[in-house]
């Protein structure tokens, strides 16, 4: 981090620290007391940083008094973390009543991240694909620091830099780096005549798509990638879905769509990845009228009922009349667009979507549980649709069910 001149406020103390809560609520306090210096706010996934700020609005009155008194809360426990903040915190009843008035004056948090941190220059991060729900929190906080979303990368290998940063995380695109491994792409839409006129009178319908490499994929056609690269991997599938946009000299340039085999489905119905957070999205805003927010979401199939049928588990920042939620429940609904999830609906082949709001805090357990497993917070994805294998995590959820709602709309 130094040779890149990009230090982190907080010590590695902190960084390695063993509980995750304890580590989170040093970095908060880290950045505070270097307030001034703070440049950039950046964690590998949007998720982790709208986590941090909200947790920032539950403990800033006690990182305060920290503050203010220059002795660390009794909620950290662990010796060498605690010994590494000693070294930083001293008493400063200044700082301590300009954070407290810069928070106390704050409209439900809008700007939160500037009013923190004056030198901010950007917000930097994962922020495409099943972290784009969390855009919405994550302006509120940055009011108008950029959001710079990072390059296109996984745990396989990297594969595209963004090329225009300046564009919003929606927007962004990727050039495709030639010398990082070899890449080809699966079409998810063919052309039937040319198929069977290359392949005689063999059946399009029984034809696995041929994969093509990079010189050879067309502009607003939609693949998914394979890589060989250097690490040993040999024409892996990523699993992931990306649309030609065009050129970067002389190399693609793509856009990340989604996961290709995230999905619910039932009867015929294909909802993907992309679907659903569209229909949160289209029935929250129902909701975002009372200034009230979907904190975080996930779905599952219930197939214990005949039909089977969509059950949708949202978080709320608030309280909502059964009236309203109801009218979510419906446009949830009608906002899953699949033609086979419609016409299944219609006939009942699939029954009467269900939404499940769920106590506040629900999906922290979800996270403590994934954590308790061992993952690391850098990496953690709230899972979208929980399969009946993942037994605990649908467990969690269902026992926190404070009200149910089923859906008129069909």
């Amino acid at each position: 981090m130094k040779a890149m001149q990009s230090e982190c406020c907080s010590p590695d103390e902190v960084i390695f620290g063993p509980d995750f809560h304890q580590s989170l609520y040093c970095h908060l306090l880290c950045g505070l007391i270097f307030h001034e210096e703070i440049q950039l706010v950046s964690s590998s996934f949007a998720y982790s940083i709208v986590l941090a700020f909200r947790t920032f609005e539950q403990v800033w009155e006690e990182l305060c008094d920290d503050i203010r008194e220059g002795v660390l809360t009794s909620r950290i426990t662990f010796p060498p973390v605690r010994s590494a903040m000693a070294k930083l915190l001293k008493p400063n009843p200044e700082l301590a009543d300009m954070i407290e008035k810069k928070c106390s004056g704050l409209n439900n948090w809008y700007g939160l991240i500037p009013e923190l941190f004056p030198n901010v220059k950007y917000i930097y991060g994962i922020m495409t694909g099943c972290m784009e729900p969390y855009l919405k929190k994550l302006r509120h906080y940055a009011a108008d620091v950029p959001l710079i979303s990072a390059d296109y990368g996984s745990s396989e290998g990297w594969i595209g830099a963004n090329i225009n940063p300046s564009l919003p995380p929606e927007s962004a695109t990727y050039a495709v780096l030639p010398n990082i491994g070899y890449f080809e792409f699966i079409p998810l839409k063919e052309n039937v005549e040319e198929h069977m006129q290359e392949n005689g009178n063999v059946s399009f319908l029984s034809m696995e798509p041929k994969p093509v490499d990079l010189t050879e994929v067309r502009v607003g056609e939609e693949y998914e990638v394979i890589i060989t690269n250097f690490g040993g991997l040999y024409r892996y599938k990523l699993g992931d879905v990306v649309k030609v946009m065009g050129f970067h000299n002389s190399t693609t340039e793509l856009k990340f769509v989604c996961r290709r085999n995230v999905m619910l489905a039932i009867n015929i119905d294909k909802s993907t990845e992309q679907d659903l957070p569209f229909a949160v999205e289209e029935a929250a805003k129902l909701i975002s009228k009372k200034k009230l927010e979907v904190i975080d979401f996930s779905s599952n199939v219930d197939v214990s009922t005949d039909p089977g049928h969509y059950v949708i588990f949202w978080e709320i920042s608030g309280e909502v009349s059964d009236e309203v939620l109801t009218e979510c429940c419906n446009c949830l609904d009608r906002s899953f667009v699949d033609g086979g999830y419609v016409s299944s609906r219609k006939v009942d082949a699939i029954g009467p979507l269900e939404l499940r709001v769920v106590r506040r805090g629900t999906f922290q357990k979800v996270l403590d549980h994934y954590l308790g497993l061992g993952a690391a917070l850098s990496q953690f994805k709230t899972p979208r649709c929980v399969r009946p294998t993942n037994n605990k995590v649908l467990q969690i959820l269902c026992d926190n069910v404070a009200k149910n709602y089923f859906s008129t709309a069909f």
